[in-house]
């Protein structure tokens, strides 16, 4: 009994390092410090940007029920901004580490990097 807790214990640091890891290359792709994935808030407001979306959206995870439908949106920014689709979003939605970690180990970012300027042709 103790061995299999330990051992739970293990797989579990081991997909929390895994995770910290995959979210930091997500956020250095898209042109921002990948330290803000392990600094509360500021991860949420580097996601955000990361997806396309504005910072000021950070406010509506703390109203219930819509945060449930800003982190789709979230979800679907990110998506689209590596260049996936809709059935990927879905994937993050119910496989989140699975797919969190194709994103960061495999996703090319094709989105408009952090601080660019978009261009006017």
């Amino acid at each position: 009994m103790f061995f299999a807790t330990i051992g739970l214990l293990v797989v579990y640091i081991i997909l929390v390092v895994l995770m910290i890891v995959a979210g930091w290359m997500i956020i250095s792709k898209s042109g921002q410090p990948g330290v803000a994935i392990i600094v509360p808030f500021w991860n949420y407001i580097a996601l955000l940007q990361a997806a396309g979306k504005p910072w000021w959206w950070l406010f509506l995870f703390f109203i219930p029920f819509v945060n449930i439908v800003i982190l789709v949106m979230m979800f679907h920014g990110l998506s689209t901004n590596f260049g996936k689709g809709a059935g990927f979003t879905v994937g993050l939605i119910f496989l989140m580490p699975i797919f969190w970690m194709v994103l960061g180990f495999g996703g090319t970012y094709v989105g408009q990097k952090y601080g660019e300027v978009a261009s006017q042709s």
